[in-house]
């Protein structure tokens, strides 16, 4: 006998305005799996599971329970149902606790006037131990956004969840971290819990996974065991074309410059970064790799005037720079872009032309201090046409994007003051195949018409198929440099961790400069 599924969702359909989200779905969820749910940024994976959440309502279709047709009115309802979702974009109150996070839908649910403070915190710290040695009693705003993302997750794993939704849970997250996490999940399978897990990343899909469903353009297209498909199989139902190339091609012997356009040179914040330099030539683009909390942010803050520094130099063009906040960065034509997509790449809830005009407003406003519309209007226009921002106009808020266009558009503010250099951290975390296959190109045209592109990023992949040289950061200063025939993920790996050729310690060169 066939078992009946814990979640089935039947012909759901789901529409914002003139625009559809989702026709006429169907999705189910079988007791104690961990079924992927794939799809483009945009295909309606987020929209579906906030559904199923409480968080929207269908306007056609519905979902059953346990076979039982339901309304899931609210979250609260969802939750009480035994449904968990956490969140891509991270949900929390930063100047609350961890375990007050943690604990935030039983405290609300509680009819006694007092807290326990103590019980609290020594129930949160049990859960929080399963996934990392963060102190619950620490403010969330303290905390990083790897940190961050973890306490999603334990929020999560003290509700009492027969089913849980994980939406790209380990975009933010260590490889130490991760596996932490995947066997939890693991755990949760054995004991019959059944997870929606929602990812880019194939290898956890085909690691960790018993189904996949795919979805695109807001339409169910297939679902298939696991053992039935291949990473290729999934990439092309999820784009609907093959992928030929995800990395353009990189510098060709014949354009290699020896221009510079950056230097940095013996950059120190006397904290978390010392003694860094490095120099970035016209038309290529550099990576810097090594693990979370290495510096490498933090490199770039300072560069940038995000961070203090208290000695070295920032050259243009052989030009010093003073740059002691971001306001003197970007007139010098230096630009960031954040790892942190909607706590500071985008104003999720201001429109696409805004968001774009938002650095160059110096530009756009009147002598009487009164934004030209029409100016602001062209501008908008011109970048989402040549970054091919996929929207429903430039009037639309940012939220009304995927997390590739939202991407898109953070870019586009960046270009809009017309830089001359663009720190880009974490470029293409939580967005599709098809989406990073296009940022890619973008950089890549970047870099040959002239702008200076430095790339920080987590996926070794990426370094290496995107970046002509990467540089590799370790305890806060330069571990060593790999050229385009050096650069391995073995060579980056050992940089960033200190281990040698023949596995002897290493340490951090002391060099005022590295070129």
């Amino acid at each position: 006998m066939i078992s009946q599924p814990v979640l089935q969702v039947r012909n759901v359909t789901k529409h914002f305005g003139a625009v559809k989200a989702l026709t006429n779905v169907d999705f189910n969820l079988e007791k104690g799996e961990i079924h992927a749910l794939c799809g483009e940024n945009g295909a309606g994976k987020s929209t579906l599971m906030n559904i199923i959440a409480g968080v929207l309502q269908p306007n056609e279709g519905e979902i059953l329970v346990d076979g039982t047709p339901t309304k899931i009115a609210s979250p609260a309802a969802a939750q009480s149902l035994g449904i968990g979702l956490v969140h891509q974009e991270i949900a929390l109150c930063p100047d609350a606790t961890v375990a007050e996070n943690m604990f935030m839908a039983a405290t609300n649910r509680r009819r006694s006037p007092l807290m326990n403070y103590a019980s609290l915190a020594r129930d949160a710290q049990a859960v929080m131990n399963r996934l990392a040695p963060i102190d619950v009693r620490r403010k969330v705003a303290d905390l990083s956004i790897s940190s961050q993302q973890l306490v999603e997750i334990a929020k999560a794993l003290t509700l009492d969840c027969r089913v849980l939704i994980l939406d790209e849970p380990t975009a933010a997250l260590t490889e130490a971290e991760a596996q932490a996490l995947f066997g939890i999940i693991r755990d949760l399978k054995a004991a019959g819990i059944s997870i929606i897990y929602i990812s880019h990343r194939m290898a956890e899909i085909f690691s960790l996974c018993d189904r996949v469903t795919v979805f695109r353009d807001g339409r169910h297209v297939s679902t298939e065991r696991i053992a039935d498909v291949t990473p290729d199989d999934v990439v092309r139902r999820m784009v609907g074309r093959e992928i030929t190339q995800l990395y353009p091609p990189k510098q060709a012997q014949g354009e290699q410059s020896d221009e510079v356009i950056l230097s940095v040179r013996g950059l120190g914040d006397g904290e978390r970064i010392d003694g860094v330099g490095f120099e970035l030539r016209k038309g290529e683009i550099l990576g810097i790799g090594g693990l979370i909390g290495s510096g490498r942010t933090e490199i770039a803050e300072a560069i940038c005037g995000l961070r203090r520094k208290v000695r070295g130099d920032v050259l243009l063009h052989g030009k010093k720079q003073t740059i002691g906040n971001y306001r003197n960065a970007v007139d010098a034509g230096i630009v960031y872009l954040s790892e942190d997509r909607k706590g500071s790449g985008v104003f999720v809830d201001m429109s696409i032309a805004q968001n774009i005009s938002v650095l160059d407003l110096k530009t756009l406003t009147g002598p009487l201090g009164l934004m030209n519309a029409k100016a602001e209007a062209d501008l908008a226009r011109d970048f989402t046409r040549r970054l091919g921002v996929r929207m429903g106009g430039i009037a639309m808020p940012v939220s009304s994007l995927s997390g590739g266009n939202q991407q898109k558009v953070a870019i586009a503010k960046q270009l809009a003051v017309r830089p001359k250099v663009i720190l880009m951290d974490e470029p293409t975390r939580g967005i599709d195949v098809g989406a990073k296959s296009e940022i890619h190109r973008l950089l890549r045209d970047l870099a040959r018409s002239g702008i200076g592109i430095v790339v920080i990023s987590s996926e070794l992949p990426e370094l290496l198929g995107l970046c002509d040289r990467v540089l590799v950061v370790r305890e806060g200063g330069i571990a060593g440099e790999l050229g385009e025939a050096e650069m391995t993920e073995e060579a980056v790996i050992r940089l960033a961790s200190g281990v040698g050729p023949h596995g002897e310690p290493q340490k951090i060169k002391a060099a005022e400069h590295v070129a």
